[in-house]
């Protein structure tokens, strides 16, 4: 999930955050006429109008782009901070115009960067960042502009703005403080230095993952040695090959190629083979070590982090990054991770001794390796449920899943979802325009949904464009970006997805839909922006209970062949297996999360450059269950942590899980599909972005605070 801050946000994120536009007549307040100069006429960064121009884009027009853009920009900050007689529209408007500019073009290119990386988009994307850094850093620093936020702050008219005026006017005083504002000059400098470092290594960090996922591949002229992979799973790794010129079967570290692999490959040498490739990626360890080590990279991340934050006044990066966010301490998050460890720890060790005795007594393993956990989990599961991954694959065809999504979007929230045309940057994605009950056009979003060599792994939501209204008074509609990484459609077979692919996808959608269902017209508080960090998962994970309910499961699924629906029986065997490894699933999630605020709470100066590293076996040895080979390498490839926002941070999934376990209960209690529910979801908290406190929005929509045994049961955990 990508999502903007007043000034740093995901480095693809807009430099604006407090300023957004009231519904107000706007027709004659002061714009910034945005001249382009004749040797950039033909930029398609900037281009303005309509949808980003994904296709037009090449390297060549991301630096000059986006130095106009950062030009322009001094300009009017200058201008609007020095001015006498401030108020909120002279203030206001010029900024609001020219950093939407600036938000779209750079979002664009970062969002290429994530899809369609090319080894000069790369470069170019780079040379660019910190250049964006270095103008996001001197903004946060302008005393004037920070003063005359203060001017606003203390006027009289401060009491008579709306409560998304206000927070976004609070927010944006906040991000100036986190960003040095109140530093001298020489400490200012060191922190502007600094800020520029962790920017190109956030960047090397994810390029060096990139690489090392895309660095291993393995090629076999037979099918042989992947026996136990079903059909569709071989016809990809065929295509794999094909798609390189070769013959015979490839199979690679791209996330479907791997899950094959290591859940259903029957030969154990060759499950090892791709876990240790797997997880030693970028490090000093592995068949490509030293490659592209990610070990250096995090020992200096992790000192500067520390720098910062004691420039800054915190004790640690922990406590530097929990200001923004709900929880109040480093303290209270290992209270509620270690609480939450006690609770499931018993059980999770349980449920893994069962597996090794399965393997046992069936199988004749006498010890669970690392490769062993994946393939004899299917085999168990098979075993009590009858049913594997594999076979429900024929039960969710990519279409199917689409339509039933859509169609519980329609009966949750009156949205209507019809697909467009559009300029982008793969023939195989899609876009898709969504529509209110009224038929009136409400936002769009770009669904990229295979697994490319160009592509980062994972899955994510980033932004295109926010909604916000115009100086114009015209509205500007959001626009987003859900990308994930499954198997490509092959030989006519359409996509079959996995029910955890299922879940992901609706796990992102909801995403989306907190961009895309926002009523909020101030850019600082609109869709994600304002929300804290450890909130906005909330709805992501509230859409993944769809997936394994009674009543909304049947929209979402039907043999890709037949179009029959998934049988009684074996709807009741998903339903039943839901909770299957429940706490064990728990713990792995601890662990990282664990590992996360530990290693930026405990980390000082005289660490040595492996503490990463060190820190990760001590915690999965101490929290985790099951064995961990001391080859792996986690933090190396750990792309939340190091380029991806979350650090410090990672636990803001299970603190949003305990928030969406007791929201969709809501949903359980009145009914799945209950468009008063969905209404007042929408409502309450969608609608609403971050204009107030995200514990106040969900004592609005649930009459209560969240009840902490919700997110236990979720897991099957009493």
């Amino acid at each position: 999930m990508n999502r903007r801050n007043f000034l740093y946000g995901s480095m693809g994120a807009t430099a604006l955050g407090l300023f957004g536009l009231p519904k107000m007549a706007l027709a004659t307040l002061p714009t910034v006429s945005l001249q382009t100069p004749e040797h950039l006429s033909g930029n398609p960064l900037l281009d303005f109008s309509g949808l980003p121009k994904y296709s037009k884009i090449k390297p060549e027009h991301i630096m000059p782009a986006m130095q106009f853009l950062i030009d322009e920009s001094k300009k009017v900050i200058e201008q609007v901070a020095n001015q006498p007689n401030l108020t909120w529209d002279n203030f206001y408007f010029p900024l609001a115009d020219i950093d939407e500019k600036f938000d779209r073009a750079w979002t664009s290119v970062s969002n290429l960067n994530s899809v369609a990386n090319t080894p000069e988009l790369r470069e170019a994307y780079n040379s660019t960042r910190s250049v964006v850094s270095e103008f996001y850093t001197w903004r946060g620093m302008h005393k004037p502009l920070f003063d005359a936020m203060m001017t606003l702050k203390n006027s009289p008219e401060f009491a008579q703005y709306n409560a998304a005026q206000q927070k976004s006017i609070d927010d944006a005083l906040l991000s100036f403080r986190l960003s040095g504002i109140d530093l001298p000059k020489n400490q200012q400098e060191q922190l502007a230095d600094i800020n520029k470092r962790l920017s190109e290594l956030s960047t090397q960090f994810g390029n060096n993952v990139l690489d090392a996922t895309n660095g291993w591949h393995k090629t076999f002229d037979t099918a042989e040695p992947l026996k136990g992979l079903n059909e569709a799973a071989l016809q990809s790794a065929k295509k794999a090959a094909e798609d390189k010129g070769q013959t015979g079967y490839r199979i690679g570290l791209d996330t479907p190629s791997y899950t094959a692999v290591m859940n259903y490959a029957d030969d154990a040498a060759l499950r090892a083979e791709v876990y240790e490739a797997f997880f030693t990626r970028a490090s000093e360890l592995g068949p490509n070590a030293g490659k592209w080590d990610n070990g250096p990279v995090i020992a200096e991340i992790l000192s500067l982090r520390l720098k910062k934050s004691k420039l800054l006044g915190f004790k640690n990066y922990a406590e530097y990054s929990l200001a923004t966010k709900m929880a109040d301490s480093p303290a209270e998050v290992m209270a509620f991770l270690t609480g939450l460890v006690n609770k499931s720890r018993s059980k999770a060790k349980t449920q893994v001794e069962e597996l090794a005795k399965f393997a046992k007594t069936n199988y004749g393993v006498d010890k669970l390796n690392a490769w062993d956990m994946a393939y004899y989990t299917e085999k168990h599961k098979n075993a009590l449920y009858s049913f594997d991954k594999e076979m429900l694959r024929e039960y969710f065809p990519e279409d199917k899943v689409l339509s039933g999504l859509f169609e519980i979007s329609k009966r949750l929230f009156g949205i209507s979802i019809r697909p467009a045309k559009a300029d982008v940057w793969d023939e195989s994605v899609k876009f898709y325009e969504v529509y209110d009950a009224l038929g009136q056009h409400k936002a769009s979003f770009y669904l990229d949904m295979y697994a490319r060599s160009n592509k980062r792994g994972g899955a994510w939501q980033s932004v295109a464009i926010d909604r916000i209204r115009r100086a114009d008074g015209s509205l500007q509609l959001p626009v987003t970006v859900m990308a994930m990484n499954f198997r490509k459609p092959a030989d006519g077979q359409p996509s079959l997805l996995l029910h955890d692919e299922v879940n992901t996808l609706f796990h992102e959608f909801g995403h989306g839909l907190q961009s895309m269902l926002t009523q909020m017209e101030i850019l600082g508080v609109t869709g994600f922006n304002g929300i804290p960090w450890d909130a906005v998962e909330f709805n992501s994970q509230l859409m993944e209970g769809f997936t394994l309910d009674r009543k909304s499961l049947p929209l979402i699924s039907a043999h890709y062949k037949t179009g029959e629906p998934l049988p009684s029986e074996l709807l009741d065997k998903l339903l039943e297996a839901k909770h299957y490894q429940g706490a064990y699933r728990l713990i792995r999630q601890l662990e990282f999360g664990i590992f996360d605020m530990r290693a930026n709470t405990e980390y000082t100066a005289d660490k040595p450059s492996n503490y990463a590293q060190n820190l990760f076996l001590q915690v999965v040895d101490e929290v985790g269950v099951a064995h961990t080979p001391r080859y792996v390498r986690r933090p190396n490839f750990f792309t939340h942590l190091f380029s991806g926002g979350y650090a410090a941070g990672y636990y803001s999934y299970l603190w949003a899980e305990l928030l969406a376990s007791d929201g969709f209960a809501k949903f359980e209690e009145e009914g799945v599909l209950n468009p008063v529910t969905g209404k007042r979801l929408e409502d309450t908290i969608l609608s609403q972005g971050g204009s107030r406190s995200p514990m106040e929005l969900y004592i609005n929509y649930r009459g209560r605070k969240p009840d902490p045994k919700a997110l236990l049961a979720t897991y099957g955990i009493e």
